[in-house]
């Protein structure tokens, strides 16, 4: 007997036969009496099925599955055994729900049925057997494709191409998300089209099998789709990510038009209104449009803070600091990048943490303030280390800076020395320091500007270098990215990146011109961006447990999974249509 503790599981679609596949056209009365008992518990457990109670849907179909066995119908039989395994599962008992799954399985000679098929690859999905998943949702796939049920061969489809994502085969996942794509089509559901074909641009940015026009030209064809999306919440979604994708192709103008449409879509949901923020403050900052920035900036800062996303919020603050420092308001960038240097220590973000830390460094440099500036380096040099996988370049880039930072200090030492020994500076030695100085007149009219002395040794190695990696602070649940993220640290970031569908990154790395080198120039530009492209953009969207881990957490797995509503529609299945 099934516990009320029994849940259903989020995620995992189960089909079931109805009581109409179970009737009998003749029998004795007994039989008769017995059958329409059968049919009455079948009905009842759909019932509570559909009511998420799956404890009383076991207890109405483990009695259809007794009385069952007392008949000599073995199609009756193996009905009943499907709907009781099927609701095993269901309820989170995909072993024993594999057992009775089992029993349903037609002789060599019986024919066999879409429905049991799918059941068995959700129960081996459940167990993580993807290997066996996946053949057993191939199989369905195919027999819903003879039946011409698109709409069943579009969600298998769909299940399939995650269990490839498990394994991480990118090109198998691609091809599986384009046949739900097509079946949908085919069945006129245009709205599960459209995100089939979002599933499918996204994850061919894993590989370099596609080229960036075979990912614009599913992602044109996505958002032509979309228009059929009457859910503004799936359709809040998909533009985001969608803008994502188009951050990662460094098709920048177009993911801000993408977020822009996402904008009034998710107004009423302070968490994915924050992330859109987030992203479009972003993509202005990488457009060097910094000043549109900044309202995004601070809106998305000021949701985050107020639902608690601590992170999110300091990668905001990063943005928000870089803009600022790029529109020379230096004492101001300095503020925001301290509250986000404190938010990613209160996160234990290394990662925001460092990039945080070099743009305080740059902003005490131009301050004329060597000490500090070199603290700060020191300090992003010794985070930098403690972080995965970084980027050589991130190094190389910090120990210059520091080295300018130390030069520096010892120019203002020398001239503190001269000034000492000699009581009388000609006015030619007191030239303004090649440093450049941001703080502008208008703004701060009764400040003076400091003057130091220009030291002709030193005419080429104070000046500042252009930055080549921004500060993180820009959503996959997600997701991939996490972009991926994401990778994709894909979330949040362009390293889903992030994307969930919580992965993000700042507007400067997107500018960055680092790219890989060696080998990895054969490969499309847009692929030799994904390791730090996106981290600015957020790819955070609360995700769904998929019952699989999320894109740019361990596994790998694009978060944007995690990001968008299962398309796959529970329903019950009759043979005798």
């Amino acid at each position: 007997m099934a516990t009320d503790s029994c849940q259903p599981q989020p995620g995992r679609k189960r089909k079931t036969k109805t009581s109409g596949d179970i009737k009998s056209k003749d029998g004795t009365p007994d039989e008769s009496q017995g059958q329409v008992e059968i049919e009455n518990l079948t009905a009842s457990g759909h019932k509570a099925l559909q009511k998420g109670d799956c404890a009383e849907a076991l207890d109405c179909f483990k009695k259809a599955f007794k009385g069952a066995t007392k008949l000599k119908k073995t199609k009756v039989q193996q009905a009943c055994a499907l709907n009781l395994g099927a609701a095993y599962v269901e309820a989170g008992k995909p072993q024993k729900g594999l057992d009775f799954l089992s029993r349903a399985q037609p002789g060599e000679r019986g024919e066999r049925m879409a429905d049991l098929q799918f059941n068995l690859a959700v129960a081996h999905e459940a167990l993580e057997d993807y290997t066996s998943a996946a053949k057993h949702y191939l199989q369905a796939a195919q027999l819903y494709r003879s039946q011409g049920d698109g709409c069943s061969e579009g969600d298998t489809c769909m299940k399939l191409a995650r269990c490839y994502l498990r394994a991480k085969d990118w090109v198998q996942a691609v091809e599986s998300f384009q046949r739900a794509g097509d079946s949908y089509r085919v069945a006129g559901r245009l709205d599960s089209a459209a995100v089939a074909l979002k599933e499918t641009g996204t994850n061919m940015l894993h590989c370099d099998r596609f080229s960036a026009d075979d990912i614009i030209t599913v992602f044109t064809d996505c958002l032509e789709l979309s228009v059929s999306i009457t859910d503004k919440e799936m359709l809040g979604k998909l533009y985001n990510d969608v803008g994502l994708s188009f951050s990662q192709l460094k098709l920048f103008t177009e993911a801000a038009e993408c977020y822009e449409q996402a904008l009034p879509l998710v107004s009423t949901k302070p968490h994915r209104l924050a992330v859109v923020l987030q992203n479009l403050g972003a993509v202005h900052n990488t457009l060097g449009q910094y000043r549109q920035a900044l309202d995004y900036h601070r809106e998305a800062a000021s949701l985050h803070g107020s639902l608690g996303s601590r992170r999110a919020q300091g990668r905001c603050f990063s943005n928000l600091g870089y803009a600022l420092s790029q529109l020379g308001e230096l004492e101001e960038a300095g503020e925001s990048y301290l509250h986000a240097q404190q938010a990613f220590k209160d996160t234990d973000d290394h990662m925001g943490h460092w990039q945080v830390c070099e743009g305080l460094g740059e902003i005490r440099l131009q301050l004329r303030d060597p000490d500090k500036a070199t603290f700060y380096f020191k300090q992003a040099l010794a985070l930098l280390s403690k972080c995965k996988d970084s980027p050589v370049s991130a190094q190389e880039r910090l120990v210059s800076k520091l080295s300018e930072a130390l030069q520096y200090k010892l120019s203002l030492h020398q001239v503190k020395l001269r000034r000492n020994l000699s009581p009388l500076i000609p006015k030619s030695a007191l030239q303004r320091s090649p440093i450049r100085h941001r703080m502008t007149q208008e703004r701060h009219p009764q400040r003076q500007q400091l003057r130091l002395v220009d030291m002709k040794s030193s005419e080429n190695q104070f000046g500042q270098q252009p930055r080549k990696e921004l500060l993180n602070g820009h959503v996959r649940e997600d997701a991939s990215q996490e972009r991926g993220e994401e990778q994709r640290e894909f979330p949040g970031t362009y390293r889903q990146n992030n994307p969930h569908p919580d992965q993000v990154m700042s507007s400067a790395q997107m500018m960055s011109d680092s790219c890989p080198k060696g080998p990895h120039l054969e490969h499309p530009d847009y692929l030799s961006v994904l390791p730090e492209a996106n981290r600015n953009l957020n790819n955070t969207y609360e995700k769904p447990d998929m019952h699989y881990q999320s894109p740019h957490d361990s596994s790998g797995i694009p978060q944007e999974d995690n990001r968008l509503p299962e398309m796959i529609t529970e329903k019950t299945m009759e043979m005798n249509r």
